[in-house]
């Protein structure tokens, strides 16, 4: 009964019990059911026949915003992903007869870490216990319903999982890496060529001397329909109108502020009488002063001179205590700032090397030494580390444990509470420069002190750098005036460059984007664009989250399915150009069987020399990234001159001068184990694809969100 108490407390028992490490799992198995709704709604999506039901989708998107604060547009993606992949596996699970239960349950909840870690659900020995974990949910069931009601949600979606693990358990069963296949993957890294070559690039025979035509064009875009097939999408242009504090905003923010400073004398409406006012150095109660007339909350922590990041630090803290500095820029705000107190030398900084050991709080699994071990390390090390001589950086890197390792062993600046507490007493009690060695419950600690500094409690009255009423007023007429006048005309790029607003232009924005290029969080604008009822002209003014307005015109709509030559055509006609290119280069070269007389032939051709090319990585140093001449220099023998080969880049000729074919392996067993292991790691992820690849998906998000 008083674990039940415990947990009763917990309002968020779903989150704190299973862990969100569970959330993507949610979904699995609300989709698809016949959820309630408050009367009859169209799918936000059909797959492979199964409804995923708008009502419930919401819910999931809603609960995604709150827990990671997502925009909404992020979060309906997230909940879409997981809808769409549980749906699709469902559907395997029905088909092949693909059930879970108790024993699989229990392997999944005994293997999240927040669950056996809950010392509710672990027995006298220490250990999680499932079925004191089982105790707790029929108790649970009793006392209180609505927790157990979201257990069973939850308990669905582990069952999801669980039929998930069974099915690709399955299939990586059937998986399997041949002799043949694991000894060419092999030779695929590990074989590499050495080539001298001459590259001719295209730009040798004039752009004037080929042409393509437009049949050329629509002819290479159908045959290349994969590489040329896109979305619905729209273009529009802009122009932006910010709400940007003039000079006069500004300097009223900076007398605003700096009449706060000191005491004032100021007309109280109310009373018709004259009060004397506070200032921020004369007043006693800080926190009720900051409170009043600053954007931010009075904070009490004390501070590093670190985290003020920006250039009044050094001046702040030299300040004598109640003494007040400002008004000043600190980014996008004004302050006056008031020195309340200082702690000297509080801020403390230190480098370290760790001496692990199994057990000991957060050790890697590879470290497998005993205490006493790591005790005899330790001493060996801290001996090292006191000779004057020695690079304690070096010792760091070849010695340390720790996750500093890599940076010499530096762990920044910390104050007392943030680090193990002795590693803080030993640091705070010495001197800069000072080596020690201390115990915690991570292991031995061969601390170097590197410096100190002070900590200080500023009180800050902070006011944002914003346009006043006045900039504002002005920014909306003139957009408003534009977004008009636009209209009235119907030509909106000559009423932008009559008033010399810049125009931005935006092309391909899909439906289900919501940033725009310089415009981020823009889902309304995009929306607009996809309406049935707007035209390609339309225009129309839109709010931004920052402050100010853009008017948007839509400039095109651009149908799914083939791009057109428009815009693809550029393209597309410089890939055929350089085709026809490399014909004309091959036939002036057709007699040119070698290097030198290619270079003879031309006296700006060079011949170059590349080593290690790899058939993975086939990229020749001084031409890129060129596959196919990579593989022609694999495929000669050493000593062999290649014809002319076109790449991506020029028409090359080659000369092999070496093949390195590295030895093969006696045997591949453990070869063929690593290769199961990578394959295993990526077949969840290349299934669920393929399954994607061929199912019937009716996406209606757009005409949602």
């Amino acid at each position: 009964m008083a674990v039940l108490g415990k947990i009763r407390q917990r309002s968020i028992f779903l989150i704190l019990v299973i862990g969100m490490a569970l959330f993507a799992f949610v979904i699995s198995g609300v989709f698809g059911a016949n959820s309630a709704s408050a009367g009859p709604t169209d799918p936000v999506a059909v797959i492979n026949d199964d409804e995923v039901d708008i009502n419930v989708f919401r819910q999931m998107v809603e609960q995604t915003e709150r827990t990671y604060n997502y925009s909404t547009l992020q979060s309906v993606n997230l909940v879409w992903n997981q809808a769409l992949r549980n749906t699709i596996f469902d559907q395997q699970f029905k088909t092949l007869g693909i059930d879970a239960g108790k024993d699989q349950l229990e392997q999944i909840i005994s293997s999240d870490e927040s669950v056996i870690s809950n010392p509710s659900f672990q027995n006298e020995a220490g250990f999680f216990d499932f079925g004191v974990f089982t105790d707790f949910i029929a108790q649970m069931k009793i006392e209180n319903p609505a927790s157990y009601e979201n257990w069973k949600l939850q308990e669905q979606s582990i069952v999801g999982v669980a039929k998930q693990r069974i099915y690709l358990d399955l299939i990586k069963a059937s998986a399997r890496v041949t002799d043949a296949e694991a000894k060419a993957d092999y030779h695929d890294k590990n074989d590499n060529i050495n080539i001298k070559y001459v590259k001719i690039p295209f730009d040798i025979i004039s752009d004037s001397l080929v042409s393509v035509s437009d049949a050329e064009v629509k002819n290479y875009i159908k045959d290349h329909g994969a590489d040329f097939t896109r979305e619905s999408s729209r273009n529009l242009q802009y122009v932006a109108f910010y709400e940007i504090p003039t000079e006069d905003d500004l300097s009223a923010i900076r007398l605003r502020l700096d009449a706060l400073k000191e005491e004032r004398v100021a007309y109280n409406d109310v009373s018709k009488l004259t009060d004397t006012l506070e200032g921020l150095r004369t007043t006693i109660n800080i926190a009720d002063f900051v409170d009043q007339y600053s954007e931010v909350a009075f904070d009490s922590v004390y501070r590093s001179r670190g985290q003020f990041n920006n250039e009044y630090a050094d001046i702040l803290f030299k300040l004598n205590k109640g003494e007040v500095f400002g008004p000043y820029r600190d980014g996008q705000n004004f302050k006056i700032s008031r020195l309340i107190d200082i702690k000297e030398n509080a801020s403390l900084r230190a480098s370290h090397i760790l001496i692990s050991y199994e057990g000991a709080t957060r050790s890697a699994p590879e470290v497998s030494r005993s205490k006493a071990e790591a005790k005899i390390e330790a001493n060996k090390v801290y001996r090292l580390a006191r000779r004057s001589s020695v690079n304690f950086e070096a010792l760091v890197r070849e010695y340390s444990d720790g996750p500093t390792k890599k940076r010499g062993g530096d762990l920044g600046f910390f104050k007392e509470g943030e680090m193990a507490q002795e590693f803080f007493n030993f640091t705070n009690k010495n001197k800069v420069g000072k080596i020690g060695l201390v115990e915690t419950e991570f292991g031995f600690h061969i601390i170097k002190v590197t410096d100190k500094d002070d900590l200080a409690l500023i009180a800050d009255v902070v006011a944002a750098a914003v346009a006043s009423d006045k900039t504002s007023n002005e920014v909306f007429r003139s957009a408003t005036q534009f977004e008009m006048d636009s209209n009235e005309t119907l030509d909106f790029v000559a009423k932008a460059e009559a008033n010399k607003f810049d125009i931005r232009p935006v092309k391909q924005i899909t439906s289900l984007e919501e940033n725009l290029p310089g415009l981020s969080k823009q889902r309304n604008i995009v929306r607009w664009t996809f309406e049935e009822d707007t035209k390609i002209g339309d225009i129309k003014r839109f709010s931004i989250a920052t402050g100010g307005y853009v008017v948007v015109q839509l400039t095109a709509k651009v149908k799914k399915g083939l791009a057109s030559i428009d815009e693809v055509g550029s393209k597309v006609r410089e890939i055929l150009k350089n085709k026809k290119k490399a014909e004309r280069i091959k036939k002036r070269y057709k007699d040119k069987n070698t290097l030198e007389a290619l270079l003879a032939a031309d006296e700006n051709f060079s011949i170059e020399t590349a080593s290690v090319i790899n058939q993975r990585n086939p990229s020749i140093v001084g031409a890129g990234n060129e596959p196919y001449v990579v593989g022609v220099g694999f495929a000669m023998e050493e000593g062999a001159t290649s014809r002319l080969i076109s790449g991506e880049d020029g028409v090359y000729m080659l000369f092999l001068v070496k093949k390195n074919i590295v030895k093969d392996l006696e045997d591949y067993t453990d070869y063929k184990e690593q290769m199961m292991i990578n394959l295993s790691s990526r077949i969840s992820e290349n299934v669920f694809l393929a399954l994607e690849s061929v199912a019937n998906i009716n996406d209606n998000r757009a005409l949602y969100y």
